[in-house]
């Protein structure tokens, strides 16, 4: 047996997936409404590195983390700078409005992106180890009409993708003003749940109680059903902040919950937090989530900079729409069936011409029958098919077959190009 039979297929890495012909025309439907939603609210694109100074997650997620503790893949190059891949994208949209001094310009931006992120989490259905997000984000605005803005496109996205099934669950995290007092009265009953908590939550409940909240261990969620509500809390500018988010919503006719344990999982957070959750997978589960943090450019060496903003995940987004209604390949406007050297090769000239025309055509390059090319032009859905051989060519005259209706007609040669364009556009 050969050496190459010998040797092992190599496998995708675990956690990490294809995205195959089929799926990716899903793919870009998606994108191509959000980009068009995107920019008819007045957001430009911004492309991100997807790798950063370890340093920037670590100031702006918050070390207390999952993602920075346990899921970052973090590495050090060859000069001993530590380095990470980007597991999400606000800090680094924020470092580049910092770096590039777009405040001295206008602090007012919106911003748009779409890319791959990178945790090391426990791969499961929607969820991988090199993800997806749509993500979008204001600065320079403190109104709350930014926030609602934000959900409302939310909610507008999901409409034109067919995704009914969702609803917003919002809540409000409060201001440094505020937040203090919320946390003396959460530290009292974490103080009291300490032997039904975790030892991650039991360790963070000194340094970051409200982190506790947002654990996903069923015995520390089961420990904080009864923990107060951060609204009661609030101090009279975030209580007025919050109530002209959900009159507003109300008001424009978008669904919402108040979900009082809904803190977000980034230490950056301030005021209003969001997510979009969903039944469409089962389990009711986030497809969408953001929320304000009008401290985090300050505290990444920026000036004092409001800002908001969400993050979609594109893998379970396009799982959802997939299960719904899934997307199918986009099939040839024209085959073309060619038999003998000769004919290919005017077959293979005119399917260039007509693909720079905007025409799809599909051919095939073996020497192959007329039946088996009729066979491979009905697989790929083709809608019309012509059939060239040298006969024909000698002719002048080629054969358009109609595939629905089974006729067909003879075209000249001279001109086909012309002819073909006008009939199939």
């Amino acid at each position: 047996m050969s050496q190459t039979t010998n040797q092992k297929n190599i496998q995708l890495i675990r956690g990490f997936k294809d995205i195959l012909p089929g799926e990716t025309e899903l793919w870009q439907k998606i994108e191509r409404t959000a980009i068009s939603l995107f920019e008819d609210f007045g957001f430009r694109e911004i492309r991100i590195p997807i790798m950063e100074k370890t340093e920037l997650f670590a100031r702006s997620i918050g070390e207390d983390t999952d993602i920075v503790e346990k899921e970052m893949y973090t590495f050090a190059d060859r000069r001993g700078d530590m380095l990470t891949l980007r597991p999400e994208a606000t800090a680094s949209i924020c470092r580049a409005y910092i770096q590039h001094k777009m405040a001295a310009q206008d602090p007012v931006r919106k911003f748009y992106t779409i890319g791959p992120m990178f945790r090391r989490e426990r791969p499961q259905k929607g969820r991988y180890r090199q993800f997806y997000q749509i993500d979008a984000e204001i600065f320079g605005v403190a109104a709350p009409y930014a926030d609602i803005e934000l959900i409302f496109m939310l909610r507008t996205l999901f409409d034109r993708l067919d995704v009914t099934d969702t609803t917003a669950h919002i809540n409000s995290l409060g201001c440094p003003a505020c937040r203090p007092r919320f946390k003396a009265a959460l530290a009292q009953l974490l103080s009291e749940a300490a032997p039904k908590l975790c030892s991650d939550c039991n360790r963070r409940k000194e340094r970051n109680p409200l982190r506790v909240l947002d654990c996903k261990v069923p015995g520390c969620r089961e420990a904080m059903a009864g923990a107060p509500s951060i609204l009661d809390y609030l101090c009279a500018d975030c209580r007025a902040h919050f109530a002209t988010v959900t009159d507003t919503l109300s008001r424009l006719g978008v669904p919402f919950e108040i979900d009082k344990q809904l803190v977000r999982g980034l230490d950056y957070y301030t005021r209003t937090a969001f997510e979009i959750q969903t039944g469409a997978l089962g389990a009711q589960s986030a497809v969408a989530g953001g929320g304000r943090y009008d401290g985090l450019v300050e505290s990444l060496g920026g000036p004092a900079t409001p800002a908001i903003g969400f993050a979609i995940g594109f893998d379970r987004l396009a799982e959802i729409i997939a299960a719904g209604a899934p997307v199918t390949t986009r099939p040839p406007d024209l085959f073309i069936a060619a038999l003998g050297e000769t004919a290919r090769q005017q077959a293979f000239e005119w399917s260039v011409a007509l693909g720079v025309a905007g025409i799809g055509v599909s051919m095939v390059y073996a020497d192959k029958s007329l039946k088996a090319q009729m066979k491979q032009a009905n697989r790929q859905n083709a809608g019309r098919v012509l059939i060239v051989g040298e006969s024909e060519l000698a002719a002048g005259t080629v054969v358009l077959r109609d595939m629905a209706s089974k006729s067909q007609q003879e075209i000249p040669v001279k001109g086909l190009i012309d002819h073909l364009v006008k009939a199939l556009c």
